[in-house]
């Protein structure tokens, strides 16, 4: 494995130690969810582990689970709240 704390060039590293800003929906201590800057639908919406890592063959089982948990909270709500609004 290959993953470090932080990675200085990376845009998702710069979200996640406040250095860059972004519409943030969910953070715990190890995940954050934001929504997209050019999003492609109403409320596209970005998981990802505050730890850098090179992608997704380098994240840990029980890592990736959890940012798919997330995911699928955040989306089961954004569909509540997009069918609501719709």
């Amino acid at each position: 494995m290959t993953s470090l704390t932080s990675d200085e060039s990376c845009i998702f590293c710069k979200i996640v130690s406040k250095q860059v800003p972004a519409s943030n929906i969910y953070e715990d201590e190890t995940i954050m969810a934001f929504l997209d800057i050019q999003p492609l639908n109403e409320g596209h919406t970005l998981v990802i582990p505050k730890r850098h890592y090179v992608d997704i063959f380098d994240i840990p089982e029980d890592q990736l689970s959890q940012v798919h948990k997330v995911a699928k909270q955040i989306s089961t709500a954004l569909k509540k709240l997009l069918t609501l609004t719709a």
